[in-house]
């Protein structure tokens, strides 16, 4: 569900940055009942975002961290997730500091 907000759909390049980041993400090709259960919960303590953005900030849990243009909903709820950071970038630097140490997730 989050590709869909940061992808164009292009094939021909236009989403060339956003595929090398994403070569970078841990990616869940399914949503299990637990998360979906956990993300609801976020919202419901936060009450505001989105359900793509609670389940982005329930996917981080524990200790990941969120890259995002816009934090506002996504710092409510992760306020109340399990040690997730909400990092502000700019949307035109996304590709290029995504290699940065910082913002890699750790593996489990």
């Amino acid at each position: 569900m989050a590709l869909v907000e940061c992808l164009q759909g292009h094939g021909g390049g236009r989403d060339a940055n956003e595929n090398r980041f994403l070569k970078t993400c841990d990616i869940a090709d399914a949503v299990p009942e637990s998360l979906a259960r956990r993300a609801a919960l976020l919202r419901r303590l936060a009450r505001r975002g989105s359900a793509v953005d609670a389940l982005v900030v329930a996917f981080a849990e524990p200790g990941g961290t969120v890259l995002t243009s816009d934090p506002d909903d996504l710092e409510a709820l992760a306020a109340n997730a399990a040690d997730v950071l909400i990092e502000r970038i700019e949307v035109a630097v996304l590709a290029c500091r995504s290699r940065h140490p910082r913002w890699t997730r750790p593996a489990h």
